[in-house]
């Protein structure tokens, strides 16, 4: 077993790991001991006099009202089925199944009085690939993801939809397939599943996977681009840097410093008469920077969010039973939209680059391109496409956190939003990688214009590597395909595995 729940630290690369079932997960001895245990508190308390919410008392504003021990198990069953309100698409698969794996990693902790029988069956799902089907709209991010993770957990009470081996079954037929059948809910069961960050969550961790990528193609794409508009290396020197100290312009600055490193095109122009660049090639490590220290702030929020507890009431032990507010989603939902716009300030920068692309001011690198225009009309709207969906972007930028409407009769009058803070930075980030395919075909064909003379060995590998799927143009063709050839060569991470290659070279020098 490669992963015990509920013991071990999880991160974004292990959660990726799990899901992808390339590492195997589950509980040990111990963690099940200790599960056994909290639940034993809950069975005792659903039996003793004392009301605590969601034990022995309705939910939300019915927090007050008496439920007998022998309502229970309906009273769990109910929720489930009261609270599957969701509307809109399914999510995909995959941030489903990583809800799954981070609701376990938080049940497996033991304090949310979970029965291990219910713990099994969710594993179960995991690895047997036995995805709910969970719609994408209904989440306010604050009790809970309570919709979302209600559609989740419906499959345990045999119920709802899922998704097995690329198709879809209702519950009961999967089932039935396995003879196996519902499992009943214990005291506390449907609440604990409930409660809980995981849609918001899943959500990050799918956003951090696509962001980082979308930052090393930024800085791979913006190399290309810089030596294939003979823009100057001079503001990403060290020392300049280091008079503004922050971590990710630095780190961008000696990126593009050892990536451009040995470019015959750099070399050429080293003592010419322009004075500097446009901003959105000069000003590469300011911007590609700040995007990376968001980035870092935002990943260090998704791994805490990871391995916390966001149940409600938490169990301690016998005499300590507390019920707070670890389920609101504000710790991640800020920082989702934070995320967004750094996301979406990385394409605004690259749509200008590919403009200044276009614009027949630069060394050997023609209008729009191509040598011959008029009757062509060159790259020119493959700028139109970037510019709609930067701004696209922009529109999406609109903090989702920032805004709160009541539920529950008041009962949760401040909620965090933070399940469309995820979708949106999501949706950016997605919008994002199109943007950066487009400039790779647009730098790729800049930096043509410039042979014999070569760049860099790592650019030009890179460059080498587009052109084995996307050819330089001569004159007008349908371009739609080569941008979809582009987004497929980013989806693969074939030029990070390159350049990872060539900077793993660098340091063992």
């Amino acid at each position: 077993m490669d992963f015990i729940y509920g013991q071990d630290i999880m991160t974004i690369e292990i959660a990726k790991r799990i899901c992808s079932g390339e590492w195997s997960a589950g509980l040990n001895e111990l963690i099940q001991q200790r599960i056994r245990a909290n639940h034993q508190i809950v069975r005792s308390v659903a039996k003793g006099s004392q009301v605590v919410y969601g034990i022995n008392s309705g939910f939300g504003p019915l927090c007050t009202t008496r439920i007998s021990p022998k309502e229970t198990q309906a009273l769990q069953s109910n929720i489930l089925k009261s609270h599957s309100a969701g509307v809109g698409k399914p999510i995909p698969t995959s941030i489903a199944k990583l809800m799954l794996i981070t609701k376990v990693q938080a049940l497996a902790r033991g304090y949310s009085g979970i029965s291990l029988d219910t713990l099994h069956r969710i594993i179960w799902h995991i690895d047997e690939d036995i995805i709910p089907v969970v719609p994408e709209q209904g989440s306010v991010g604050a009790s809970g993801d309570l919709a979302p993770l209600a559609h989740l957990f419906l499959p345990l009470i045999g119920l709802g939809k899922v998704i097995w081996r690329g198709e879809t079954f209702s519950t009961s037929t999967v089932l039935d397939k396995f003879q196996m059948k519902p499992i009943g809910l214990k005291p506390k069961e449907g609440l604990a599943l409930i409660n809980g960050t995981q849609f918001m969550l899943a959500f990050g961790i799918k956003v951090c996977q696509l962001m980082k990528s979308n930052l090393d193609h930024a800085d791979l794409i913006g190399a290309m681009m810089l030596d294939g508009l003979t823009g100057s290396i001079k503001p990403f020197d060290k020392a300049l840097h280091e008079l503004r100290p922050y971590v990710g312009s630095q780190f961008v600055a000696q990126r593009f410093r050892q990536l451009l490193n040995g470019s015959a095109i750099m070399e050429s122009h080293h003592d010419c008469e322009r004075v500097q660049d446009p901003y959105s090639l000069r000003c590469i490590p300011q911007v590609h920077g700040a995007s990376y220290n968001a980035y870092n702030h935002v990943k260090d929020i998704i791994e805490i969010e990871l391995n916390s507890i966001t149940d409600n009431p938490i169990i301690f032990n016998q005499d300590k039973i507390i019920s707070g507010g670890h389920f609101h989603g504000q710790p991640i939902a800020m920082p989702l939209d934070y995320a967004a716009l750094a996301t979406s300030e990385l394409g605004n920068i690259s749509d200008r680059r590919v403009y200044l692309s276009l614009s027949g001011n630069f060394p050997d690198v023609p209008k729009l391109l191509l040598p011959e225009t008029g009757v062509n009309s060159g790259f020119m709207i493959l700028q139109y496409t970037t510019a709609a969906l930067a701004s696209e972007n922009k529109s999406l930028c609109y903090p989702a956190s920032a805004d709160s409407i009541p539920t529950s009769l008041g009962q949760e009058d401040h909620v965090s939003m933070g399940s469309i803070s995820g979708r949106k930075a999501l949706w950016i980030n997605t919008n994002l990688q199109k943007i950066l395919a487009i400039e790779l075909i647009c730098a790729a064909q800049a930096l043509d214009f410039h042979i014999p003379q070569k760049s860099s060995k790592i650019i030009m590998d890179m460059h080498n590597l587009v052109r084995k799927v996307i050819p330089h143009v001569q004159q007008d063709e349908p371009m739609a395909g080569y941008i979809e050839a582009a987004i497929e060569l980013l989806e693969s991470g074939a030029l990070i595995e390159l350049a990872i290659s060539f900077f793993k070279t660098l340091k063992a020098k």
